[in-house]
């Protein structure tokens, strides 16, 4: 009878973990040169989001550079190779040994501050396991956008609703690139850094001339102190 007690208290509390687990979400903050920048990671990509939490947890991005940045589109970080890396070599081509399966979901799209995973050009259109870019973007006129869903059709990616593209003409944001990259977060709190990032001096490779580090660190916070201090809405 006392195993069994055991047994039923065991799996309440597991029962109650869980539970509160679903009330949080895992916060990342990043810490880099030109300021502070916290995101949050999409639940509808859970292949995406395990991965970078596990990497978050094991600091593998304390000390890493953005090394490709390219004004009015975004600026991408992540290379391993990138810590000790000399001033002027090519980057880009680090990795963790893995890749991640696509996880294209129409509802997650380009716009401005979004966290997606770099990728090489593999048919399978495979993410990167750790490289991951964060969109600058730009505003669109209707002219422009037009073009932009042309080369998405040829591209064979993913066609913006009228919400979305609406988006576009504000926000501003990267629309080509919708359905061939994967979504998996955004930035809800400093996004003037990616802009400052962003405009910063770069070489031919457009790797900055001046290093630019990152540091990450992350934790579980109760969705509701997120969505209060934020303003970040969860999809329901």
């Amino acid at each position: 009878m006392r195993s069994y007690c055991l047994l039923v208290c065991c799996l309440l509390s597991l029962g109650a973990t869980a539970q509160n687990r679903k009330k949080k979400d895992y916060l990342v903050s990043v810490t880099t040169d030109y300021g502070p920048m916290t995101l949050v990671l999409y639940d509808q990509t859970p292949k995406h989001k395990a991965n970078f939490i596990k990497l978050v947890d094991q600091h593998f991005y304390d000390g890493l550079l953005f090394h490709r940045i390219i004004e009015s589109f975004m600026v991408q970080g992540g290379d391993p190779e990138s810590r000790t890396a000399v001033a002027g070599a090519s980057l880009g081509n680090g990795d963790v040994g893995y890749t991640i399966p696509a996880e294209f979901v129409p509802s997650l799209f380009h716009k401005k501050g979004v966290l997606a995973a770099a990728r090489d050009n593999n048919p399978a259109k495979a993410s990167s396991g750790c490289q991951f870019y964060i969109v600058q973007g730009r505003v669109w006129d209707d002219a422009g956008l037009q073009k932009q869903i042309e080369r998405i059709k040829s591209n064979q990616g993913h066609v913006p609703t009228p919400e979305q593209q609406q988006v576009y003409k504000t926000l501003g944001g990267t629309p080509h690139l919708d359905g061939n990259y994967t979504v998996f977060g955004q930035v809800i709190d400093g996004l003037s850094v990616v802009d400052s990032i962003a405009k910063q001096p770069r070489d031919e490779r457009n790797r900055p001339k001046t290093d630019i580090h990152m540091r990450m660190d992350g934790n579980w916070v109760r969705k509701k102190k997120i969505s209060k201090k934020y303003g970040y809405s969860y999809q329901q």
